[in-house]
């Protein structure tokens, strides 16, 4: 789930220099999150159940928040005080945040202390989304085309390259390069590709989500990608199906598609905002919500045919949300809200 208004509110910065041994690129020992007790009021950038009974959050300085009524929190031990990105649990026990510096933790007793899986500072590049098909098999994409993936529950995590995500102009260009200049061939690949903002698992089948208009589909848990045809050239956040088979997507500048034939055809869905859209929310009353940038607050009731408006007034930017015991729950610049919503 979730993105990336960590753009709007963290800067950061890539190097050139990328080794094929991640431990070569840990220069440091990572300092532990210090505990705050305004960790909750603090700039969060994912939230996510744990089962049906808990709650977890993350987002900068390391925080890592659980809760069971969504109304008080608990900080978890982190190893870490880089900003961390996304969350995602397989289980009550077993789970998984990634952040900047390539980072990626691991939880084996429900989110209640982790360990350091992979942090490399010298790539000084992000991870934006993590996850696991089963309890060994998982995969973390990021900026630059990042992949990572690990066959052994994350003890060890692996670079893949996707050239198939390339332009085709763009693979010429590689060609020519790798046969003339082997060491700025592998220069350049560590930035050519576009940034992979999220992954959506549905059915058998792995969704990527990009900058640049890439939407892209995996039937073997990403080993190969099939790009779907550009029907939009901004970047994507959030793709969800909905009851009845519905895909639908969004994105940049208030842009919302749906497909109801597995992509094969997109149709745009009218949001009348500009707002960076984020999130897609579910409720368990077939309401759909999908948060933006500016408190932007888009409702549908009709399997996301329209949407209305419900804009915050604090116009805080709401990143991620979940719907947890009849409420809606999102995290922002200003930690964790309940969103004031319409009487259905």
């Amino acid at each position: 789930m979730r993105l990336l208004v960590a753009f709007a509110v963290i800067y950061f910065i890539s190097i050139s220099s990328v080794c094929a041994d991640n431990t070569a690129l840990t220069i440091a020992t990572p300092i532990p999150a210090i505990e705050s007790p305004l960790a909750s009021k603090s700039l969060l950038l994912d939230i996510s159940p744990i089962g049906q009974e808990k709650l977890v959050a993350v987002g900068q300085h390391g925080h890592i928040l659980l809760s069971s009524d969504g109304e008080n929190w608990q900080q978890a031990n982190v190893p870490v005080q880089v900003t961390l990105t996304r969350v995602f649990f397989l289980n009550d026990l077993l789970g998984w945040a990634v952040g900047h510096d390539a980072t990626i933790l691991h939880s084996q007793d429900g989110g209640l202390n982790w360990q350091v899986q992979q942090y490399l500072p010298l790539l000084q590049k992000p991870l934006f989304d993590i996850y696991f098909k089963n309890s060994q098999e998982g995969i973390a994409v990021g900026a630059y085309g990042q992949v990572f993936r690990s066959n052994d529950g994350g003890r060890t995590w692996h670079n893949e390259f996707h050239q198939e995500l390339l332009l085709a102009d763009d693979v010429e260009y590689l060609n020519e390069l790798q046969a003339e200049d082997e060491a700025a061939y592998l220069d350049e690949i560590t930035f050519i590709l576009p940034h992979f903002n999220g992954l959506v698992q549905d059915g058998t089948s792995l969704f990527l989500l990009g900058e640049a208009g890439l939407l892209a589909k995996s039937d073997d848990f990403g080993l190969t990608w099939q790009q779907y045809d550009g029907f939009y050239q901004g970047s994507f956040f959030s793709l969800a199906r909905t009851q009845t088979g519905k895909v639908i997507v969004a994105g940049l500048r208030g842009h919302v598609f749906s497909s109801l034939n597995s992509g094969l055809q997109w149709d745009e869905v009218a949001t009348n905002t500009t707002a960076l859209l984020n999130d897609i929310v579910f409720t368990n009353d077939e309401r759909i919500f999908i948060l933006g940038n500016n408190g932007m607050l888009l409702i549908s009731t009709d399997d996301g045919e329209s949407f209305s408006k419900r804009p915050q007034q604090d116009g805080k930017t709401l990143i991620a949300g979940v719907w947890f015991k009849g409420e809606l729950l999102v995290v922002s610049d200003v930690g964790i809200k309940v969103l004031d919503l319409p009487k259905k």
